[in-house]
């Protein structure tokens, strides 16, 4: 199982606001021994959204969906999800009775009363219409809930409420997966070398050991450092390490200018 991140909302795309769901969720993951595989930008376009849910919802993939889940006219997520199921929206009886408890407790923090049949009550309640067949995803912040559908949780675009329930959901549905890889990563900075020099050692390293991967990032450096790459190798720990005392053996050979990080 990979696990995936769509990120939807017109406003990231235009740069009014800036995300922070991304580095949180592979915050996230990291430290239950987890990695996040991919992850899309969508705009509040329903067709795009639709496409893309499709698509997911073909494959085995955890994806978790940030956005559009309201009810207002630039929020699309909850129809375009059924419109890929091919199942209409429906409305979820605990999140009928969530929404509606909100609507009390507001209420009564305001010293008032609250009518639940007045349409402004009956809108409200469309955030709980979910593709028919989705179960609840708590949101501790104000109690409207998510859904989740075929490996596929949607969450609000507001991250005090999305972070708590990305939380809920790998701690509820996937403990088994955590920390069953022991991980580990080494890299060093090499200085004043070529990537094309150095491309057959990494083709080489990840032929002989399976269960890493070579990274390369290279820099054109600064007033304060020279041009350098930080090459490394992460993956399974036992494999780390013996492949990075093999780059390191190699760029020796090679007379590298480096120091370990």
């Amino acid at each position: 199982m990979a696990i995936g991140l769509i990120i939807i909302g017109d406003e990231i795309l235009s740069g009014k606001r800036s995300d922070q769901h991304l580095s949180k969720m592979i915050a996230l993951l990291a430290a239950r021994g987890l990695q996040l595989d991919w992850a899309e930008y969508i705009g509040d376009q329903r067709a795009r959204i639709t496409a893309t849910l499709q698509r997911s919802f073909a494959g085995n993939d955890i994806v978790f969906s940030t956005g559009g889940i309201g009810a207002t006219p630039d929020d699309h997520t909850r129809q375009c999800a059924a419109a890929a199921l091919g199942v209409p929206l429906a409305l979820h009886e605990g999140a009928k009775q969530l929404i509606q408890q909100r609507m009390m407790d507001m209420a009564a923090e305001a010293g008032k009363s609250v009518d639940l049949s007045t349409p402004d009550s009956l809108q409200r309640l469309k955030m709980g219409e979910f593709p028919q067949g989705a179960e609840l995803i708590p949101n501790p912040y104000n109690k409207i809930p998510g859904f989740a559908v075929q490996n596929h949780y949607f969450l609000p675009g507001f991250p005090v409420m999305a972070w708590p329930m990305m939380e809920w959901v790998l701690d509820t549905y996937y403990p088994h997966l955590f920390h069953q890889q022991p991980h580990a990563e080494q890299a060093v900075l090499v200085y004043e070398i070529m990537e094309a020099t150095l491309t057959p050692l990494m083709e080489a390293l990840e032929a002989d050991y399976p269960l890493i991967k070579i990274f390369s990032l290279p820099s054109v450096g600064n007033a304060q450092q020279r041009r350098h790459i930080e090459l490394g190798v992460k993956g399974e720990s036992q494999q780390v390490a013996a492949a990075f005392a093999q780059m390191r053996q190699a760029l020796d050979g090679l007379q590298a200018e480096y120091v370990p990080l």
